[in-house]
């Protein structure tokens, strides 16, 4: 059984994708939801299929807390969906196999600061006539990790962000999962 834990943020759209993709697999499980924020409603996806949560502050992510949390649940991968702080290197040197999505095609759009509807705004003021979704290994720097998967999308007839937004969140739904399934079938 490959063990995954999820980070989350916000509303955990992605989350919910994942574990619904998993849900019945006799090979992946998802063991734990891990959140920064007390308020996101990604807790409540966790508790609405079972799944352990985990509340941490910013400190308790770079002070140890969440490593040892971590350790609980041995996971096989880690993916961040929709986690908005940097992930310490700390944790990546004992678990170098996490993953990101990111709301745009690294390297354009990346870096700090640049998330969600700050992505799709920027995409917009730059009428780019596509953009996409790119799944990357997590670094020790924001959106600078090795290129899983990148799938674009054409935008021309996307008139606000969240016109965008729609369009980026068909493909991290759609895409996200799969890839996820592919790296922990080539890791096996």
């Amino acid at each position: 059984m490959k063990n995954i834990v999820l980070f989350a943020s916000g509303n955990g759209s992605n989350a919910e994708q994942i574990i619904n993709y998993f849900k019945n697999s006799e090979s992946v499980k998802i063991v734990a939801i891990f959140s920064n924020k007390a308020d996101a409603k990604v807790l409540d996806r966790a508790k609405n299929h079972n799944i352990p949560s985990v509340v941490f502050s910013k400190a308790q992510l770079n002070e140890g807390f969440v490593l040892e949390k971590l350790q609980q649940f041995q996971p096989d991968l880690i993916v961040l969906a929709g986690f908005l702080l940097k992930f310490p290197e700390s944790i990546l040197k004992e678990y170098p196999k996490v993953i990101n999505i990111h709301p745009a095609l690294l390297p354009k759009y990346g870096g700090k600061g640049m998330y969600g509807m700050h992505v799709h705004q920027a995409v917009l003021d730059n009428k780019e006539i596509e953009t996409g979704i790119t799944i990357h290994y997590v670094n020790e720097n924001y959106d600078e990790g090795e290129f899983i998967f990148q799938k674009s999308v054409n935008i021309e007839d996307c008139k606000t962000a969240e016109e965008i937004a729609h369009k980026i969140h068909e493909l991290e739904h759609q895409y996200f999962p799969e890839v996820i399934a592919g790296i922990l079938t080539r890791n096996s």
